[in-house]
C-alpha cells in the first residue's frame, strides 16, 4: 500500500503508533531514493521527540535489518561474539578486546562504523594506520573470520543500506539521541552480522548520548530485549562517560594507546582503559561459554596481554587487512592547556572536548568532512586528581597549528575544580545479564 510520507511525519509528530506497513514504506522508499531527505529528517526529529513503541521498535530494526543482505557464518564452527559501545570520547575498547577475545580462541565478527555527533568512530581509527583496508565483501569477511577468529569491516553496501543512509542522516540533523533510532540502528548491524552473542557497553554522562544512568539502562534492557527475540546472548555494562577514557581521543593517538596496552605496558592515564577492555572481554568469553565464570573469563584475557597472544593477535589483524603499523602517523606540533587555579579536578564536560577533537579535525561537522588521522588531544588528569595552577590539563596534538587556538579556547571552558578532594568515579556502575 502507498502513504503520503507527510501524513505518517505528521501522524508521528502527533503521537501516533506507526504501524509495520507504514514503517516499511518510509523506510523502504528512503532507501531507494523515492523520499527525501528533508521528509527522512521531519519523520526523525518527529521519532527524537515523540518516541516509538516497542512494536513500533521492532518493526523498524525488522525493516533495517532486511533492507539489504545478512551475514551467513554456517560455515564457521564455533560461537560468533561481538561488542557494541554507545559511544564516546577516547573509546577506543574495540581495538583491544577483539585481539583479546581472539587470542582466546574465539571468533570476534566486527562491522564498525565511524564517529558519530562528538564520539570518535573505530573505522577511523583503524584507518590511520597506513594501508588499513576495512572494505572487505562479505565472502572475504567470512573467510577471514574462518582463518583468523578476527575482522573488522565498514558498512558494505549490502549491509543494512537503509541503517547507512539513516546514520549519516542522524550525525547532521541533531536526532542522534533518541532511545529507538540508536536502538535499530545498534542492532540491525549486529543481527546483520550473524553472530550468537552481543555485549553491550552504554554509556552514561557528559560524554554519553545518554546523559543519566536510569537513561543508560533503559536503552541497555530495549536493546536487550530485541536482541533476545532474536535468538541471541547478550549482557550489557553501564559505563561513565562524565571525562574522557583513557590517555587520548584521536585516531592515530588512541591506536598508539591501544598498542602500548597490547603490550603490557601500564601508564596511570590508561588502567581505566585497561580495566574496561578486559571486563568487556570477559563477558565475550563468559557469554561464549569459553570459561566457567566471569572471574575466569577476567583471568583468561588477562593472560592473553601478559603472554603477548593479544598484541600477536592485533599484528595479525593488521596483516590481514594491509595495515602498516610501524609507519603510524605522529602530530608534529603540539598546544598545551594549563590550570587556572590549585585545587582538585570537579568535572570536564566530555561532550564539549569531543567538540573540541572535531575542531581539531580529529572528528567531522559534516557527513563529508575529512578528518585527519595525527589530530587529536591528550589528558593528563582524572576526576579527583589534584592539580597546581599553570599544571597542564590538556595537550593538543597535530599538524595544522592553526587549528589550535579556538580548540584550546574551548577546552579551557570543560574542566571545573574545587578546593575540596573529590572522589573518583566509579567506571561500571552495573552489569545486566
Amino acid at each position: 500500500m502507498a502513504y503520503l510520507p507527510a501524513e505518517l511525519i505528521k501522524k508521528k509528530r502527533e503521537s501516533g503508533e506507526l504501524s509495520e506497513a507504514e514503517i516499511s514504506f518510509f523506510i523502504n522508499g528512503y532507501t531507494r531514493g523515492d523520499i527525501p531527505d528533508y521528509q527522512m529528517s521531519a519523520l526523525l526529529m518527529a521519532i527524537y521527540f515523540r518516541g516509538m513503541s516497542e512494536a513500533e521498535t521492532l518493526a523498524l530494526t525488522k525493516c533495517m535489518l532486511f533492507s539489504g543482505k545478512t551475514v551467513d557464518f554456517s560455515s564457521v564452527p564455533g560461537f560468533k561474539v561481538d561488542k557494541h559501545s554507545t559511544g564516546g570520547v577516547g573509546d577506543k575498547t574495540s581495538l583491544i578486546l577483539g585481539p583479546i577475545v581472539a587470542a582466546c580462541g574465539i571468533a570476534v565478527p566486527m562491522i564498525s562504523g565511524r564517529g558519530l555527533g562528538h564520539t570518535g568512530g573505530t573505522l577511523d581509527k583503524l584507518e590511520s594506520i597506513p594501508g588499513f583496508n576495512i572494505h572487505f565483501s562479505l565472502e572475504k569477511f567470512v573467510q577471514a573470520i574462518r582463518d583468523h577468529k578476527i575482522c573488522f569491516i565498514g558498512q558494505t553496501p549490502e549491509i543494512c543500506p537503509a541503517d547507512r543512509k539513516i546514520y549519516a542522516l542522524r550525525d547532521v540533523t541533531a536526532t542522534v539521541e533518541s532511545l529507538p533510532l540508536i536502538c535499530a540502528s545498534i542492532l540491525s548491524k549486529k543481527l546483520a552480522e550473524g553472530i550468537d552473542g552481543l555485549v553491550l557497553d552504554v554509556k552514561f554522562g557528559s560524554g554519553a548520548f545518554m546523559k543519566t544512568p536510569e537513561d543508560a539502562e533503559k536503552l541497555a534492557r530495549l536493546l536487550m530485549d530485541v536482541a533476545r527475540r532474536y535468538g541471541k546472548n547478550v549482557s550489557a555494562l553501564l559505563t561513565n562517560m562524565n571525562q574522557p577514557l583513557g590517555r587520548y581521543a584521536g585516531n592515530s593517538l588512541e591506536v598508539a594507546e591501544c598498542v602500548d596496552l597490547l603490550q603490557n605496558k601500564r601508564h596511570p592515564m590508561t588502567e581505566d582503559t585497561r580495566e574496561l577492555s578486559l571486563q568487556l572481554s570477559a563477558q565475550m568469553l563468559w557469554l561464549s561459554g569459553a570459561a566457567p565464570s566471569l572471574e575466569g573469563a577476567y583471568s583468561k584475557c588477562e593472560e592473553s596481554i601478559r603472554s603477548g597472544q593479544a598484541f600477536k593477535k592485533f599484528l595479525e589483524l593488521c596483516r590481514l587487512h594491509g595495515g602498516d603499523l610501524s609507519g603510524l602517523p605522529v602530530p608534529r606540533k603540539n598546544l598545551t592547556v594549563t590550570a587556572d587555579q590549585d585545587g582538585f579536578i570537579q568535572s570536564f564536560d566530555t561532550e564539549g572536548i569531543g567538540y573540541a577533537g572535531i575542531q581539531l579535525k580529529a572528528g567531522r561537522a559534516r557527513t563529508e568532512d575529512k578528518i585527519d588521522p595525527v589530530s587529536g588531544i591528550e589528558f593528563h588528569k582524572k576526576v579527583g586528581d589534584a592539580v597546581k595552577k599553570g599544571e597542564t590539563i590538556f595537550t593538543l596534538h597535530g599538524n595544522d597549528e592553526s587549528l589550535f587556538a579556538e580548540a584550546a579556547k574551548r577546552l579551557s571552558t570543560c574542566v571545573t575544580y574545587s578546593l575540596q578532594k573529590i572522589s573518583a568515579p566509579v567506571l561500571i556502575i552495573k552489569s545486566l545479564s
